[in-house]
């Protein structure tokens, strides 16, 4: 007798593929994967090119790599290589990257009116760093519309430039284009000089400025802030909000001031500009290193004081669950503020009327330590890629730890890298998006339970 193809062994084999085996880490390092695949093969493809124009495969998966990890990174010019099918791919990976995959999914099963289980849900609080899975499918509903409203709104706003500039159809397409591209951090330009023809356009500035502030802000955070404007009696201001708003405005101020200050008689930067364009190009600076890879000068003139600060922020980035990359500002604050408790001899780490929990503490610690070693690995992997020596050690590391924090700013080294290079940098996008800790994680030997305890040991001097 012949097996029906619907038989239990069947459908046994069949469950042996599905996603619910993976564990939320490996499922987001593992659709991330495969969607950069999928998303290098049309680019790669002749469909996707402007006549003239080709790309290796090593430049797509790039290019791919790039888009999907929302970094900004290219190494070729996107408006002039890539006609409309090639931009609206590029358009669509930036889109589901910032956003996260899982969260795409989601999207699709409300759309076919499926329910959305527990495994799922947890799968969905890790990929926007949900605190709970309780209202996971209620916040993802409320981050599409946040995000379509504000990809809207700076649309519209943007279309006040350039529809004057390049026409009605032309100019709504760059409005929504630039406008997906900096909600989601992701730097990208449909004009060969990114946004440097716009350095003294406070339009432009300020638009993409604020879609950049608020794709980066972390969708929790948003979330929550809307919330308490909404009914500030029902819903309290989280002290996680509180952190990365506090640390997010600081980090702003730092990055706009020491640009202002160190290149301020820069002849090549800011020094011929008249005073009110100088606050408006730092700004801008202060903004786009915090993940977003737009820029209105070239970072390869900038002071070497600039390009020091420009490289913490970058490795800093963004807020959890948020377009951006980084080791993020909520990491970076429990790092600081648990090496100033331990310098003061305090036992416990306290922040706006709360104890912050060791396991946090250690959290933070593991990924800071992690991305640090991630970074010089991939800075060692580049120097000795770099056989012809036509990049400086500067160039390279600023180069490495905007890929790491996929930040997409580049001091014009991005086009000069070499194929191991370019794949070397992919590599650094991938799990600078995705988060060395969710990485290791996800592929790291797992132990179930400690069966021995050992005794502790004090005799062991630190510093």
């Amino acid at each position: 007798m012949r097996r029906s193809p619907f038989s239990p062994s069947s459908r046994l084999r069949l469950n042996f593929f599905s996603f619910s085996k993976f564990t939320p880490p490996q499922l987001i390092a593992l659709t991330f994967a495969v969607t950069i695949v999928v998303g290098a093969l049309l680019l790669y493809s002749p469909l996707a090119h402007q006549s003239g124009h080709s790309l290796s495969l090593v430049q797509s998966f790039f290019m791919a790599t790039s888009a999907l990890c929302v970094t900004g990174l290219a190494v070729v010019d996107v408006g002039s290589t890539f006609n409309l099918f090639g931009q609206l791919v590029m358009l669509t990976l930036i889109q589901i990257g910032g956003l996260g995959i899982i969260t795409f999914g989601t999207l699709f099963a409300f759309l076919l009116g499926r329910r959305i289980n527990f495994s799922e849900r947890v799968r969905l609080a890790q990929q926007v760093s949900a605190f709970d899975t309780g209202g996971v499918v209620r916040l993802i509903r409320q981050i599409f519309i946040f995000t379509l409203s504000a990809e809207a709104l700076g649309t519209l706003l943007l279309a006040l430039r350039f529809v004057p500039k390049e026409g009605w159809g032309k100019g709504l397409y760059f409005s929504l284009f630039h406008a997906v591209s900096a909600y989601n951090n992701a730097g990208f330009s449909l004009y060969p000089d990114n946004l440097m023809g716009f350095a003294g356009d406070p339009l432009i500035n300020l638009v993409i400025g604020g879609l950049i502030i608020l794709g980066g802000m972390g969708f929790i955070v948003q979330i929550n802030i809307l919330g308490h404007w909404r009914s500030p009696r029902r819903e309290r201001i989280l002290v996680h909000s509180k952190i990365v708003l506090s640390v997010m405005a600081a980090l702003l101020a730092v990055g706009m001031l020491s640009f202002l200050l160190f290149d301020w008689n820069n002849p090549r930067t800011l020094g011929p500009l008249p005073f009110g364009e100088k606050l408006l190009v730092s700004f801008f600076q202060g903004v786009t290193p915090r993940t977003a890879g737009f820029n209105t000068v070239d970072y390869s003139l900038i002071s070497q004081p600039s390009l020091f600060i420009t490289i913490i922020l970058m490795f800093i980035g963004a807020n959890p669950g948020s377009t951006g990359g980084g080791i993020k500002t909520s990491t970076f604050f429990v790092m600081m503020m648990a090496a100033i408790s331990l310098v003061r001899g305090r036992s416990d780490l306290a922040v706006f009327g709360r104890r912050v929990d060791r396991a946090t503490i250690v959290r933070a610690m593991t990924v800071g330590l992690l991305s640090m070693g991630l970074v010089n690995t991939g800075f060692l992997l580049l120097l000795i890629a770099n056989k012809d020596n036509n990049l400086s050690f500067e160039r390279l590391f600023f180069e490495t730890v905007s890929a790491f924090g996929t930040a997409g700013l580049s001091m014009n080294a991005t086009t000069l890298l070499n194929a191991n290079q370019e794949i070397i940098v992919s590599v650094l996008m991938y799990l600078g998006r995705i988060g060395p800790l969710t990485f290791a994680v996800a592929f790291g030997n797992r132990v179930k339970s400690e069966p021995v305890k050992y005794p502790p040991e004090r005799d062991i001097l630190i510093g």
